[in-house]
């Protein structure tokens, strides 16, 4: 952690972080995935003593607009950790990330916060490195899949030692594609958590660690293996009363050999596929007209500065 006092650049900064998926299956708290939908952030350091925010597209009537906004806390954490924080900030974000359905929007704002943050210092890059954000951003979101993705892009394995959460990448197969399924509705990951048992069977805890070594092997070579890979049992089936319809639509895309599971805390569906254009128009046929069907790629960046 920096002790110096910093120098903030007079500049805007521009930040865009990609969705995420977590989970994915059976890799709960674990494994992240970024994908190709892309919230964007821009900043500026102030010298006077006020916090300028203005949000648009997504959740723009939900999130707050002034110092308590996610992306000002986290600018100010990073701020913190490097040293200096600024009198003030003008913020203005573009979410396209859909709220409160399990594809990351709160690991977007976090990550978005502390890469502007970084990229508003002169020296940034040395004062506050990848792994530091990782750590940062574990801290402010409280677990490290979702903010993993969005730092390191890709598939990601996290992991939280000594307190401290960390991650690496994993390799994703060229031919792998996303199909995420966005219901009307939301749930909040505070909710999401709180549905979950204290302890789960040895033996499900069991079927799942082999399904999630299973799934890197899936991810990387073997793409054809996805649909072993993704089966969950500790996690979706307790969930399943909170989100019937989302439940309803895994269980119907399994039956049918798809590779589907409930993304991150849900109520968003998530398909990895390597279908052809027609399959996946016909999947996405299939779930209408109660889920938006979105396409996406695997983001093999994480966020992007500029």
């Amino acid at each position: 952690m920096a002790t110096s006092r910093l120098t903030f650049k007079a500049t805007l900064a521009q930040i865009s972080v990609p969705a995420t998926s977590a989970n994915l299956g059976p890799g709960f708290d674990s494994f992240g995935l970024a994908l190709e939908l892309r919230d964007r952030y821009a900043a500026q350091v102030l010298d006077d003593a006020i916090f300028d925010v203005d949000v648009s597209g997504e959740g723009a009537d939900e999130v707050k607009k002034d110092k308590n906004n996610l992306v000002i806390r986290s600018m100010l954490r990073g701020f913190e950790f490097m040293g200096q924080k600024p009198r003030g900030i003008a913020l203005r974000a573009l979410n396209v990330t859909p709220h409160g359905r399990g594809l990351g929007s709160s690991s977007s704002a976090i990550v978005g916060g502390l890469a502007l943050a970084r990229a508003l210092v002169h020296g940034g890059e040395t004062l506050l490195s990848d792994d530091e954000m990782i750590a940062l951003a574990t801290e402010l979101e409280g677990h490290p899949d979702n903010v993993a993705a969005a730092i390191l892009g890709g598939a990601t394995i996290a992991w939280i030692e000594n307190g401290v959460g960390k991650a690496v990448n994993t390799p994703v197969h060229e031919k792998i594609k996303a199909l995420a399924f966005i219901p009307s509705s939301a749930l909040a990951t505070t909710k999401a958590r709180k549905i979950l048992p204290e302890s789960v069977p040895h033996a499900a805890a069991a079927a799942n660690a082999g399904k999630a070594a299973l799934l890197i092997h899936a991810l990387a070579q073997r793409p054809d293996l996805l649909f072993t890979a993704t089966a969950d049992e500790i996690h979706q089936s307790y969930r399943a009363p909170a989100m019937p319809k989302s439940a309803a639509l895994v269980e119907r895309f399994r039956a049918a050999g798809v590779a589907a599971f409930i993304s991150g805390a849900g109520p968003a569906v998530l398909v990895l596929h390597t279908a052809t254009e027609t399959e996946a128009v016909e999947m996405a046929a299939a779930a209408a007209p109660e889920f938006t069907a979105l396409p996406l790629e695997i983001s093999h960046k994480g966020y992007i500065q500029g």
